[in-house]
């Protein structure tokens, strides 16, 4: 089975980018997309249910027009879609966690702590829900997997300059300690399982200076399991090939 995940950065900004011809031939079994920008109130029937496929989708939409969001194309129905259960970040349209026979798929789109750290404590109260939201599933004696844009680089080789932004919004202290708190908690970076120690491997470019085209980027978009279901992964890569968002998608293979 083939998972993606993709902060599209608009939904219907990159349909006009070929995205629903470039998902057919990918083919992948189920697609989580981030910051959608989007209630499918708004959309035509193609963005619901894609023509010459077998996907139904699922989604969670943010209250304000046009801002975050979540959904997944699946070709396997999930036994039930549910949001995150908290409120103010359900509002937000940031969680859509999808349970199928053999794993919970939790589909997120993390806050961005913002210039100066304006939305840290909000940023931080969502992670925290969210950490407290897959060890009730684990608990439960679910698998998880935990995929999205998480806004945030761990470590030094999850971003290319890491000087330079050690002030930044995705790079400050308290993000990073509560990403290495939720990796202790028992889950696992499938992409730095199987790439320990390479360097130049990213996610997010700005659009600004010609960064992509010179890879000055991020890795902020995981695809994170429990431990127990980690055996299961068969690879874990980024396809800093595919165009159309700032972003790139993550992908993995599971048995």
């Amino acid at each position: 089975m083939r998972i993606i995940s993709w902060n599209v950065n608009g939904i219907r900004a990159i349909e006009k980018k070929g995205f629903f011809d470039w998902l057919k031939k990918e083919d992948p079994d189920i697609i989580a997309l981030n910051e959608t920008k989007a209630d499918p109130g708004q959309l035509s029937p193609n963005f619901i249910n894609p023509v010459g496929t077998s996907y139904k989708s699922y989604w969670a939409s943010a209250k304000k027009k046009g801002y975050s969001g979540v959904a997944i194309y699946s070709k396997v129905e999930p036994d039930n879609v549910r949001f995150l259960g908290v409120q103010e970040f359900d509002d937000e349209g940031r969680v859509l966690a999808a349970d199928y026979k053999d794993f919970t798929l939790i589909a997120a789109y993390f806050p961005n702590s913002q210039d100066e750290g304006k939305r840290l404590g909000y940023k931080l109260g969502f992670n925290d829900a969210m950490l407290k939201f897959c060890k009730s599933i684990v608990k439960k004696g679910k698998h998880v997997i935990l995929c999205g844009d998480y806004n945030v680089a761990n470590t030094p080789i999850d971003l290319a300059r890491p000087k330079q932004n050690e002030n930044s919004a995705g790079y400050l202290p308290e993000e990073r300690a509560w990403m290495d708190s939720f990796l202790a908690g028992g889950f696992t970076d499938t992409f730095r399982h199987f790439h320990p120690d390479q360097t130049g491997h990213y996610t997010w470019w700005s659009y600004m200076g010609q960064a992509r085209a010179k890879n000055i980027g991020w890795r902020i978009d995981y695809h994170c399991v429990d431990k127990a279901f980690l055996p299961k992964v068969k690879s874990s890569i980024i396809r800093n090939e595919v165009q159309g968002s700032d972003h790139c998608p993550v992908e993995i293979e599971i048995d």
